[in-house]
């Protein structure tokens, strides 16, 4: 069985250190390390209750926007009222999208960011990268935490301290 350990990229060295130390012949083990070492980010975070958009510089949001935006909820109600909600719904979802894609756009500034860093809505996140504006993220390396909640601003710190940390696969051994 196996697992993974986020450790922030400055306390590595030492942590591999002391895990060494503790396992020298297991059961434990290191089998697999990912860095996405890149100092400059740009990070798109949406759901229908919110976003958060940032440039990120190392540890430090360079500049960013935290927002929310009303997408109404599904609804049980039948025949023409819910086909009634389900354009609202798509309207309300096509604005977040639209101001979230601009509010990026005046945010990150096109060819600084080094890598992408994506959580919340997979659909929303495809929608608004989609943009054409937004062509020189599309080969950037790119790190996904889809299980956040809501993004307010301490989810947006806690994703880029998530992004910068070296993940670290452990075997547990038998």
């Amino acid at each position: 069985m196996s697992r993974v350990v986020e450790v922030a990229p400055e306390r590595y060295a030492a942590w591999r250190e002391r895990f060494d130390v503790a396992n020298p012949d297991g059961p434990q083990r290191v089998v697999g390390i990912s860095r996405f070492e890149h100092p400059h980010l740009a990070v798109l975070l949406i759901r229908r209750g919110g976003y958060a958009v940032a440039h990120v510089e190392g540890s430090t949001l360079v500049l960013h926007k935290v927002g929310t935006r009303h997408v109404q909820s599904r609804t049980a109600a039948g025949g023409w009222s819910q086909q009634r909600f389900a354009r609202r719904r798509g309207n309300q979802a096509d604005e977040l999208v639209r101001a979230v894609t601009e509010h990026f756009l005046r945010i990150v500034p096109a060819g600084i960011p080094q890598g992408v860093v994506v959580g919340g809505d997979k659909t929303l996140v495809r929608e608004v990268l989609e943009d054409p504006r937004l062509e020189f993220l599309a080969d950037l390396p790119r790190r996904e935490f889809h299980d956040i909640g809501d993004p307010r601003r301490a989810v947006l710190d806690e994703v880029v301290r998530r992004a910068r940390a070296v993940e670290v696969r452990i075997d547990d051994g038998p």
